[in-house]
């Protein structure tokens, strides 16, 4: 890979990283880690995997930013992201679709912490 692929990657790597502050707190570190990860992942697959990759994190950062607004005002997020695409599942391997599944839990995990703590703050 060139040096120029590199520094496409870190670019878009960091500027998820950055994006990724506008998140609610409660999901900064998920979403945090689950980029690592998955850069992590890809770091020695083949070019055809390569393009594949870059091209979705890259929509992935234009989607975020446009979501959160971060070219003007920040707007009131409701809900972040998109569904996905039956027609793409089917291209997923099995250990993509489990590691969907494991994000679902954890982010569903998350909305039920950030329910308790909403609820407990509304009582005091």
């Amino acid at each position: 890979m060139s040096s120029t692929h590199l520094q496409r990657v870190r670019v878009l790597y960091k500027t998820i990283l950055r994006l990724h502050r506008g998140l609610p707190e409660a999901l900064q570190p998920l979403g945090n880690q689950y980029v690592r990860d998955e850069f992590r992942r890809h770091k020695t697959c083949g070019e055809p995997e390569a393009k594949l990759f870059m091209h979705e994190w890259t929509d992935y950062a234009i989607q975020l930013a446009n979501q959160l607004g971060l070219k003007g005002k920040p707007k009131t997020i409701d809900t972040l992201g998109n569904d996905i695409d039956t027609a793409k599942l089917g291209d997923f391997r099995d250990e993509q679709v489990v590691q969907l599944y494991e994000l679902l839990l954890a982010t569903k995990g998350l909305n039920e912490e950030e329910q308790v703590t909403q609820n407990e703050k509304n009582e005091k």
